[in-house]
């Protein structure tokens, strides 16, 4: 039987690149070109190499990522590097996918809102 743990690696990735709607090959492959592209002359830093196999273990919790494979993925996958640990973009009711469909005027009362909730809690 399956832990918690096990069952969810503790990041978002894989639902992420589902989200672009990116096959592992896709996403490897898009890795890969991201990343050359950041060298730009620099001749300490390589390239990193993957796969869509490797990908695929990392999205697991098989394999660890690193700091500079969350910021090609965020590049990659249209987002910021918290938000593939913090957040399921395939979760319709989680706060932010909800905040992305809003409007500016929407999203600043929304803002009161919460504002309020939390004035109406500290007095409570």
């Amino acid at each position: 039987m399956a832990t918690d743990d096990e069952a969810h690696p503790g990041h978002y990735l894989r639902e992420w690149r589902k989200a672009s709607g990116l096959t592992l090959e896709q996403a490897a492959d898009r890795i890969e070109r991201a990343s050359e592209a950041r060298l730009d002359g620099a001749s300490s830093v390589r390239p990193i190499g993957m796969t869509h196999a490797t990908l695929s273990r990392i999205e697991r919790g098989k394999l660890p990522y690193n700091q500079v494979l969350l910021e090609l993925l965020a590049q990659v996958y249209r987002t910021d590097r918290a938000s593939l640990i913090m957040r399921d973009p395939s979760d319709p009711e989680g706060l932010w996918t909800i905040w992305e469909q809003l409007k500016p005027r929407e999203r600043a009362q929304a803002v009161e809102v919460m504002k309020a909730l939390h004035r109406t809690r500290a007095v409570a």
